[in-house]
């Protein structure tokens, strides 16, 4: 049965290209890149969209080949190549089988070099494989990886979410080790996601790394303000309400275009009101989004040192910070000196509480902006 949507204004997964606004030339690029045996890096700052457009360019890929594998798997929560292997492992393995019809002793005789545990997924109760992999064996766990996937005789599709995670690990070869075997997996294509991107820049355009020049690269941008207007408005007209352009247009500008942050408030005023004309009604739903996320805040900021505090809530009162080293902005905000004001700002940035734009440093958090903008 299909799902019903109750609300439009999707704020988490993937519900269908009637629920994805635009992106049409990026979705375009992408599967084209990828039909043609290229594989493709993706940078954009989190929250601007690029999940979605990977799970749109995958909907078109499997619409136009329904024997296409595609597999997407988010690395951020992994601490190290081990763990990193075993999220790759069981999303192949999961995939796969529910795709190419293996099931029972065929499928573990394919896959015994994989090690797979075979139990029940707790949520749907439906049945679920996770590979075991020893913190020693993990290249050979790799490489039996893409010896299986180069055995399917399909076009695969792999989306790794968050790739700079892999600077993280201990270990110092996964880069390596991963270029070493993608080169020669021909019906394998992978796209190479991030949202760090002086990391993920270094990663694909330094010559002393394993990555140099093997991909294409995509930097994601806003959606152009009035292709989202006329998206937006159309849900609203087709609930018989209205959308103003001028609440569309100071949405749009309080969050510099990103798209979940303006999501998660149209979302809202959906909810709440068959027309949206006045400010008030804006205002007043940023607000109660904000005051909803304040514990998490104060909790956060609890962590952070005067320094550090003072630096981000400066940042925010700017709006966008060109230059926080100069004299001229540590004087208008009565910061510390310039070294105490870098070590903040190497610190903020680490933690993704700020984020380098070409025009300089936001707050990262477009609603944490908000609740700095308005309590202090």
């Amino acid at each position: 049965m299909k799902k019903k949507i109750v609300n439009p204004f999707i704020c988490q997964g993937y519900e269908g290209q009637d629920y994805f606004c635009d992106r049409i030339e990026e979705t375009k690029n992408l599967s084209s890149t990828l039909y043609n045996g290229r594989n493709i890096t993706l940078i954009s700052p989190r929250r601007l969209g690029k999940t979605g457009l990977i799970w749109n360019t995958f909907h078109q890929i499997k619409a136009e080949n329904k024997d296409a594998i595609c597999i997407y798997i988010d690395i951020f929560p992994t601490k190290n190549q081990s763990e990193f292997v075993r999220m790759l492992g069981t999303a192949v393995l999961n995939e796969t089988l529910s795709r190419t019809r293996m099931f029972g002793r065929k499928a573990l005789n394919v896959l015994a070099s994989l090690r797979p545990i075979v139990g029940i997924d707790d949520l749907t109760g439906m049945p679920s494989v996770s590979v075991s992999v020893e913190p020693s064996q993990s290249d050979v766990t790799i490489r039996n990886i893409f010896s299986y996937l180069n055995k399917l005789q399909r076009e695969v599709f792999i989306a790794i979410d968050e790739f700079q995670q892999i600077n993280e690990y201990p270990e110092t070869g996964t880069e390596a080790l991963l270029r070493s075997y993608i080169q020669f997996s021909q019906n394998v294509h992978f796209i190479f996601s991030g949202s760090k991107q002086h990391l993920m820049a270094e990663m694909f355009t330094s010559p002393k790394r394993p990555f140099y020049q093997s991909t294409d690269l995509m930097n994601l941008k806003p959606l152009e303000e009035e292709t989202y207007y006329q998206f937006a408005k159309g849900f609203f007209e087709k609930n018989k309400g209205e959308l103003s352009r001028e609440v569309f247009h100071e949405l749009y500008e309080k969050f510099d275009g990103y798209t979940w942050y303006i999501q998660s408030v149209l979302n809202r005023l959906y909810e709440q009101y068959k027309k949206v004309s006045a400010l008030s009604q804006l205002n007043g739903t940023i607000l109660a989004v904000v005051e909803s996320k304040a514990p998490q805040y104060e909790n956060l900021v609890l962590f952070l040192t005067d320094n550090q505090f003072s630096l981000l809530r400066s940042v925010a009162t700017e709006g966008i910070a060109q230059q926080p080293l100069s004299k001229d902005f540590i004087n208008k905000y009565k910061l510390s000196g310039a070294s105490s004001v870098k070590t903040a700002l190497d610190v903020l940035s680490d933690k993704e509480l700020l984020y380098r734009l070409p025009d300089g440093y936001i707050v990262y958090d477009r609603f944490m902006d908000q609740w700095l903008k308005r309590i202090y």
